[in-house]
């Protein structure tokens, strides 16, 4: 019997596990080799360049205005943000009393659900009508308005563009309609955020050139220098330089090589207690529990001034007009000191 039960429980385990499929991310991490493009990188000890652009954005979190510092060189500020619910109704909208900021202010928009943008892109659904309207009504208080929703079904692609394309023709030509998009270095078949298709219908794209490492992939800058070069020169070529914001990160990642927090079978916690020699196992209220230690090697891969200021630069050699950081209230203060807005 004891023997049964274990054969039934492998073959479980290895249903659970075949089940469970690689996440897709949206990110194009491509797989074949590509030949580097050069990067002319500051050395050590020379000094730091000085970049200039003709927008500077950056994203303020509701809740924590108090990132945004007086005097920044910032020509825009992306308010984060308004989100999609359950229903398809659009709620936590930030107020934009609460920014001080002369410059402008646009609302962005959320939607983090596969289903649920599924659910309100639908044009034969009410839902989609009705958040049109809630979205436009919200922009009035600000000056332009932006869509990030980064989880759309491919089989959406279509019907994710005509919402676009209605927000644009709802807006007053004076609101700047802006959509964020998932870093891209080459054209992917059956993309839902393809440019050159939606190009036509907003004023400018951020591309958010960063996670090409993320939380549960291996340990890598969110935003290597190769990567970022490559996928400025496909933005570059497929969006153009007017409409083009590339967005730059603030934040860094850690990863470790022990991750502890998981569901345990019997067999697998009488494991644990043999490997790590645990001797003292206490009940709560019945429940036995015990505690061990183990040491984890962290690895970490941030953003300071050098890596900052050498890929600004870097974007503004190839031609890059327009910039956008990923949030305020994250970076290296010092960062500012080598950044300016152009005249």
């Amino acid at each position: 019997m004891k023997c049964l039960f274990k054969i039934l429980t492998l073959f479980w385990l290895f249903s659970l596990f075949a089940c469970k499929g690689t996440p897709k991310t949206e990110i194009d991490n491509d797989i074949e080799v590509i030949e580097e493009l050069p990067i002319s990188l500051p050395q050590p000890g020379e000094p730091l360049p000085n970049s200039a652009f003709g927008e500077i954005w950056g994203y303020v979190v509701a809740g924590r205005e108090s990132a945004l510092v007086k005097d920044l060189p910032l020509s825009d500020i992306g308010y984060f943000s308004a989100e999609v619910d359950s229903y398809g109704k659009l709620t936590d909208i930030p107020k934009r009393r609460n920014l001080k900021f002369t410059g402008r202010v646009h609302l962005v928009a959320v939607c983090n659900s596969r289903s649920l943008s599924h659910f309100v892109l639908n044009p034969e659904s009410k839902h989609r009508g009705e958040l049109i309207a809630d979205l436009l009504s919200a922009a009035k208080d600000f000056d332009g308005l932006q869509i990030d929703f980064e989880n759309i079904p491919p089989r959406d692609t279509d019907t994710f563009f005509s919402f676009l394309k209605d927000l644009r023709q709802g807006l007053p030509q004076e609101k700047v309609f802006t959509v964020a998009l998932p870093a891209r270095t080459k054209k992917i078949k059956d993309d839902q955020y393809d440019y050159e298709n939606i190009k036509p219908y907003v004023d400018r794209i951020l591309v958010m050139a960063y996670d090409e490492h993320w939380s549960n992939s291996k340990p890598g800058s969110v935003a290597s220098m190769q990567w970022c070069k490559r996928v400025a020169d496909y933005s570059l070529k497929t969006i153009g330089k007017e409409k083009l914001i590339m967005g730059l990160p603030f934040y860094g990642r850690a990863w470790g090589d022990y991750t502890p927090s998981r569901a345990l079978i019997y067999t697998t916690t009488e494991k644990i207690i043999d490997e790590h020699k645990v001797t003292e196992i206490r009940r709560e209220n019945g429940i036995p529990v015990f505690e061990y230690s183990r040491n984890v090697s962290i690895v970490v891969y941030y953003e300071d001034t050098y890596s900052l200021c050498t890929r600004m630069e870097m974007y503004k050699t190839m031609g890059v007009a327009s910039i956008g950081f990923w949030r305020l209230g994250q970076e290296t203060p010092e960062v500012w000191n080598y950044l300016k807005l152009e005249k």
